[in-house]
């Protein structure tokens, strides 16, 4: 099980695979079981964006345990959150915002780990 990172300039967080776009995200997603997804909105000029990310998602039927949505845009982030809460995905926890430092210390541990 991976954790998954999609933002197209951002670090990307110890113990995450990074996606730097809406398709290389989607294609992570529909070939491994995800554990936590952290979501941007906007992915490049002219680029698909996180609700894209988000219908895709919708459309497979295929969740992640958990989603947080760490975008900047507001108006991203709510459409994100929304289109998300509206399916009400069965134990899927859906997060409105950033992962806490918490988390990210616990994943990065866990992966240390491992290393």
């Amino acid at each position: 099980m991976i954790n998954v990172y999609l933002d197209d300039v951002r670090p990307c967080p110890q113990g995450f695979a990074v996606a730097r776009s809406a398709e290389a995200c989607l294609s992570l997603l529909a070939v491994s079981d995800v554990n936590l997804l952290s979501l941007d909105f906007e992915l490049g000029m002219g680029q698909p964006n996180g609700l894209t990310v988000v219908h895709g998602i919708i459309a497979s039927g295929k969740y992640p345990k958990e989603i947080y949505v760490h975008s900047s845009s507001l108006y991203g982030r709510a459409q994100m959150v929304a289109d998300l809460r509206a399916v009400n995905p069965l134990g899927v926890i859906i997060h409105d915002g950033p992962m806490p430092m918490s988390v990210l210390d616990s994943i990065a541990a866990e992966n240390n780990k491992h290393a």
